[in-house]
């Protein structure tokens, strides 16, 4: 089951991709994850993907691809994966299907989690983010036990650049531009589902069950 996650930063994707991926036990490929992960690390890649992440820029192609694909080669993918935060353009969704018809394979659901840009913005400046473990929180939906302080490790919980205010209203801007006629070419290949994200988590992740088959 190879699935490919769709919705505008914020939508709530990743929540219900890690849900996914728990249930039919398939890895959680999230590009953000790996970007994330190479910043704290400190790497030249983090430094890079963290120059246009703090713009609410989307990391460019030539940062993503290759490493996105030796992920998808790994042992743990041999049954299905969701992909995350990529494809984010038409041109990464061709090099997409194109590496992976060399290899006899192909997408079979592209999922839309659909919400609003106004709910948008308000969702993720509720956001606060640890920077000493990685911990997240949302000052209305998952706050944490005393007000500012992650539960996990105590330090002081912060507001990310990319969850300002106006690095989402960009990023929103940017994902219309760019990110939106994916949602036209899944169409086309006839394995895009959409669902309502503005629900209840849990009655979003029953309407993504019912399309991926229980």
């Amino acid at each position: 089951m190879k699935i490919v996650m769709l919705g505008a930063p914020g939508a709530g994707k990743g929540t219900q991709a890690e849900r996914i991926a728990d249930k039919y036990q398939i890895p959680h490929i999230s590009t953000g994850d790996i970007f994330r992960a190479n910043i704290k690390a400190g790497t030249e890649l983090g430094k890079k993907a963290k120059s246009y992440m703090d713009q609410g820029l989307l990391v460019p192609d030539s940062l993503t691809v290759d490493l996105l694909m030796d992920r998808i080669g790994q042992a743990d993918c041999k049954d299905g994966y969701i992909l995350d935060g990529f494809p984010r353009t038409i041109p990464q969704a061709e090099s997409l299907k194109k590496a992976l018809s060399d290899k006899g394979e192909a997408l079979d659901f592209a999922v839309n989690v659909d919400v609003p840009d106004e709910n948008i913005v308000a969702r993720m400046s509720g956001r606060r983010a640890c920077p000493k473990c990685g911990a997240t929180y949302h000052i209305a939906y998952a706050a944490p036990k005393k007000e500012g302080v992650c539960d996990k490790c105590g330090a002081e919980l912060i507001l990310r650049d990319d969850d300002k205010p106006e690095t989402v209203a960009n990023r929103l801007k940017v994902y219309h531009d760019q990110t939106q006629p994916l949602i036209d070419y899944y169409t086309k290949e006839n394995i895009l589902h959409t669902v309502d994200g503005t629900q209840d988590m849990e009655k979003v992740f029953a309407d993504i069950v019912k399309i991926l088959g229980a």
